[in-house]
């Protein structure tokens, strides 16, 4: 890990906004202020979410916005092999098992489970499941139906992971110690989705490992996943790289910029405004009059002024 090697890995459900050009230009200027390498991934692992033609525009907005990347881009669509062989690995050692369990009896059994605790509804009980990573987050914790075999006359629907009463630590280079039950927080969590395809956090962690990544800087968005790819790691034997977790950007009713949110797309024919309130939203102060510069001489001063202790240590902010 004597070399910096950070990713970028956006999902493309739709062109690059301003949310995902600040993770973007974040993990570049990290990497390149570090004379490391800047590696890219793009995580289309789940078909249903994703925008036809979104991979190639994403390309073409970061070389529009001058941020190259070394080797050859990964696709997660065609390492279906390798996130299989790791799966295989975790049954062997018994550490994941079939689940019958529908998204809907899972919320409904949490939500008897609040009734009975609170006598009343838990406010966002339901939702979550088989989605995107965020959706996942907001899943009702997993009861653990399963875990000892599936009832007679069901059907494997998933895998799960088990997680026992394992809790994790680590350190983010920006937002802090952290810690998290993942029993009490998450439950054993499906590492083989419904529809056949494979979960962002195992391929998340088999993707690092591949591509030998030591840094990974990301939006807040994703800091709750960390602990998960943390325990992933240990149990298969992978390196953890160092994190970094960068202020997700979030619109005037406090959700994170997307394409559900109808975030525009960078404007790439004059990028260099979007770059400056990227850096300004990274708290880092550029002068005034880089907003008339060369995109060649933005990235110059950008990488020689680049200090991540500037960085605001929240999860959140508005967009500008």
């Amino acid at each position: 890990m004597s070399l910096y090697r950070g990713r970028f890995a956006p999902s493309p459900t739709g062109p690059l906004h301003f949310g995902s050009l600040v993770a973007a230009a974040g993990s570049y200027l990290e990497a390149r202020s570090r004379g490391g390498e800047w590696l890219l991934r793009m995580e289309d692992l789940d078909p249903p979410r994703e925008q036809p033609g979104a991979a190639d525009a994403i390309l073409r907005a970061l070389e529009a916005c001058g941020m190259g990347w070394d080797g050859a881009v990964m696709y997660q669509s065609r390492r279906g092999a390798a996130y299989a062989a790791a799966l295989a690995r975790l049954q062997a050692q018994g550490l994941v098992y079939p689940c019958a369990c529908t998204r809907r009896e899972i919320a409904d059994s949490h939500l008897n489970f609040a009734r009975s605790a609170h006598d009343a509804p838990l406010a966002h009980a339901s939702g979550g499941g088989a989605g995107g990573e965020g959706e996942r987050d907001a899943a009702p914790i997993y009861p653990g139906t399963c875990r000892n075999g599936i009832a007679a006359g069901r059907t494997a629907r998933a895998w799960r992971l088990r997680v026992g009463d394992s809790v994790v630590e680590f350190e983010d280079a920006l937002q802090g110690r952290l810690r998290q039950d993942l029993a009490a927080e998450v439950g054993d969590f499906v590492l083989l989705r419904a529809d056949g395809l494979h979960a962002y956090q195992l391929a998340v962690v088999v993707d690092d490992a591949e591509q030998g990544i030591t840094d990974v800087v990301r939006g807040a968005d994703l800091l709750d996943s960390t602990p998960r790819q943390i325990y992933l790691q240990r149990l298969l034997g992978l390196p953890t790289p160092r994190y970094l977790h960068l202020p997700a950007a979030v619109n005037a009713d406090g959700e994170k910029l997307s394409k559900q949110t109808r975030a525009p797309p960078v404007d790439t024919r004059d990028p260099v405004p979007a770059l400056m309130r990227a850096l300004e939203f990274l708290g880092q102060a550029p002068p005034a009059e880089l907003r008339r510069s060369a995109l060649a001489e933005f990235w110059r001063w950008a990488v020689a002024h680049w200090d991540a202790q500037r960085i605001p240590r929240v999860r959140s902010l508005p967009a500008p």
